[in-house]
């Protein structure tokens, strides 16, 4: 099908309505080539890169066979990460504002098992799920999947990378023989051609090996002779990106280049499989809020990511795979906004560059780092600081009431208060980092609401 309209699938008006009041006028290419298939009920294999818009893909799929009016679990998605799976429910939610009342829950590790066992008891009509917090429950028999039409693998390989293939069949095996079973993958290595002729059945395949546009995404690749975090500082200190995710191969390297760029006055965290979920998720809020400048990471950590605003993508090692360097640096270069992905390229790691080269079809462009000079005075601080104040949702706070508080009741501009993000006991607000210590200072001898919540500064200097 080349066209690029909704209206030309099988989808109910009510549906196109709501795709038109979410401001989604024509299908991105995976959308396009994977949702005939999707809507005919065919089992499906797609490989795109992230943003590709593959979310609201199943999401209408799962939508066009979802009965509202039977209160039992018709879909199933699995995702590697708790945060992609908040993001996937969030997204089916705004897609199922057309069919009524869908309720939507997740199952994800890191939360108490006790408040889950209890929703799901007043059932639910999608479920959105990790692996092992999803096997756990079927183990307690707390969940049911008989009625399970839809069963989605979303980020496939990386749960499989985590460890996660055993869960997953498990999983699989409790839903029924007859469901409709769509895997999505940003690569497509042969462990998931192993997975899926264990997990669907004569699937269709949607292999989109897209290349990054030349003018979203700069380029620039350096030879590296000795230690690295010297030249991710020196890269850094050249390019000041505002923003940038910097990817290691490995836990250790991470852990390293994190502590080195810390030493050196930046603002940098880390994010890998050793921490635990709570850190996980402070140092996520920090990042996408602008209160750390520098998140180095590896890949399988960094899984479901999707920073808006990312200046720049750093390669401090380069990924043993082409696909993987591919699906590293599409995560900058978003929108109407250029992208820079710099890579570094040890002596020993030449044959990786080339085969970056071959899957790019396009010479690589080689710089010396040697000749790159600090812009600027100091290093990268983060604009902002993350304010941690214990209240949240079920406090009745929202964050409206904390924009005025700081602005209306303090004085504060609107542009100095930054990202809020409202959890059920705690709320983080990203201030302005000239502002932040009186704001914090004038807030915490006040009120929000007429009460008075205990307030404290992100740690950011890591839990390495």
């Amino acid at each position: 099908m080349n066209t690029s309209s909704f209206s030309d699938l099988s989808l109910s008006q009510a549906a196109l309505d709501n795709l038109e009041r979410l401001g989604y006028h024509s299908m991105t290419p995976i959308q396009a080539q994977t949702l005939p298939f999707i809507l005919d009920g065919r089992d499906l294999i797609a490989q795109g890169k992230t943003g590709s818009g593959k979310t609201a893909a199943f999401g209408l799929g799962i939508m066009h066979k979802l009965n509202p009016a039977w209160f039992g679990t018709q879909a199933l998605v699995l995702c590697p990460t708790r945060e992609l799976s908040e993001q996937v429910a969030t997204e089916l939610r705004r897609l199922a504002r057309s069919a009524g009342n869908i309720k939507i829950l997740t199952l994800c590790g890191g939360s108490a098992v006790k408040p889950q066992v209890e929703s799901l008891q007043h059932g639910a009509h999608i479920i959105v799920a990790t692996p092992g917090r999803l096997r756990d429950l079927i183990e307690r028999n707390a969940v049911d999947l008989s009625g399970i039409k839809t069963l989605v693998l979303d980020e496939a390989d990386r749960m499989i990378d985590m460890g996660f293939y055993d869960d997953m069949a498990i999983i699989v095996g409790t839903c029924p023989d007859r469901r409709q079973t769509l895997l999505f993958s940003a690569t497509y290595p042969d462990n998931i051609r192993r997975a899926s002729a264990r997990f669907l059945h004569q699937p269709q395949e949607v292999l989109l090996l897209e290349q990054h546009e030349s003018d979203s995404i700069e380029q620039r690749f350096y030879e590296v002779g000795g230690e690295r975090a010297p030249a991710v500082a020196r890269l850094l200190a050249h390019f000041r990106p505002t923003s940038t995710l910097a990817f290691c191969n490995t836990k250790a390297q991470v852990k390293d280049l994190a502590a080195y760029l810390r030493d050196q006055g930046y603002s940098a965290l880390s994010l890998h499989g050793d921490l635990e979920q709570r850190d996980r998720e402070d140092v996520l809020v920090q990042f996408a809020n602008q209160s750390c400048s520098v998140l180095v990471a590896t890949d399988v950590a960094a899984r479901g990511l999707d920073i808006q605003g990312l200046d720049a993508v750093i390669n401090a090692y380069i990924s043993p795979q082409a696909d993987v360097h591919v699906h590293r640096i599409g995560r900058t270069g978003r929108g109407e906004v250029r992208g820079l992905a710099l890579t570094l390229v040890g002596r020993d790691e030449m044959h990786r560059a080339a085969a970056i080269e071959t899957r790019q079809k396009s010479p690589l462009a080689w710089s010396r780092l040697e000749s790159l000079r600090p812009n600027g005075k100091g290093t990268l601080q983060a604009p902002m600081v993350t304010l941690c104040i214990q209240g949240g949702k079920k406090n009745k706070l929202r964050a409206g009431d904390l924009v005025g508080a700081l602005t209306k009741d303090l004085g504060y501009a609107f542009e100095q208060v930054g990202k809020i993000d409202l959890f059920d006991f705690v709320a983080f607000v990203a201030l302005d980092r000239r502002i932040a210590a009186e704001a914090c200072e004038r807030l915490s001898e006040g009120t929000i609401k007429g009460r008075h919540f205990r307030m404290r500064f992100m740690d950011n200097n890591g839990r390495d």
